[in-house]
């Protein structure tokens, strides 16, 4: 038995993991200082499972100054309104706003929400009480960056996971399919750059969980990219028609 705490469940209940539900209690400074930001009278609200309680209050009080906000979801992978995962923005997608307000801290949410809904994102940070406008410019390019490197790797490694609710099975062998002649299917427990080591694999790609690719892409000595970004490398996929990885 595992106890989870922090997150809302996930996988089927045969994982025999109990989730202990934790929420972190913050005044809405943050969306106070949103306001000035915001550039229309509707903006789509979005946070993780620890803030989502604050949701409705964040709603009220972007009534009181006139702008509606929608709050989109539950979603299969998350049960609370308004919540996101980083590997499910299926919620802020829902709102169907060109803005959305980001609860939470870090910039790893807010820019996965940008790229998967193409809205301009607003993240408000429940501790600082600030508000900032998220730009995923710079991740892209980064992401390009590597796409380019692992373009002309001779042996490309797709990395399929045998853990609950990370093994995307079907995805590995699509993607495998893009390249037989220069792709093997790598399954793996744990994804780590211990791990990879010595496979004799130029590049990688990850169907485990997305944000080993986009958190984790530093600690790994060859380009690990996500799945639409594979596609793009092997002229599947076009550049302008670049996805976020979610596992939905």
């Amino acid at each position: 038995m595992l106890v989870h705490v922090g997150h809302t469940p996930l996988g089927s209940p045969e994982d025999r993991a109990f989730y202990l539900p934790l929420a972190f209690d913050a005044d809405l400074a943050a969306v106070e200082a949103a306001l000035p930001l915001l550039r229309g009278a509707v903006v789509g609200l979005v946070t993780t499972a620890q803030h989502a309680h604050l949701l409705p209050a964040a709603a009220e009080l972007l009534a009181a100054h006139g702008i509606e906000a929608r709050i989109g979801g539950p979603t299969p992978r998350t049960p609370l309104p308004g919540q996101v995962l980083g590997c499910s923005f299926g919620a802020a997608r829902e709102t169907g706003a060109d803005e959305i307000l980001f609860l939470g801290t870090g910039v790893f949410h807010p820019l996965g929400v940008a790229l998967a809904t193409r809205a301009r994102v607003i993240a408000c940070d429940p501790y600082r009480g600030t508000a900032e406008e998220v730009d995923p410019d710079r991740l892209l390019r980064r992401r390009f960056a590597l796409i380019e490197r692992a373009r002309s790797a001779a042996t490309i490694g797709i990395l399929l996971s045998t853990k609950s609710g990370q093994r995307r099975e079907e995805l590995a062998r699509r993607l495998a399919a893009l390249a037989p002649e220069r792709t093997v299917v790598v399954a793996l427990e744990e994804v780590t750059p211990d791990a990879l080591t010595n496979l004799g694999c130029e590049a990688f790609v990850n169907t485990a969980c997305p944000r080993l690719a986009y958190d984790d892409a530093a600690r790994f000595p060859v380009p690990v990219l996500a799945p639409a970004e594979f596609e793009v490398a092997v002229g599947a996929r076009a550049w302008d028609d670049y996805a976020v990885d979610e596992c939905e």
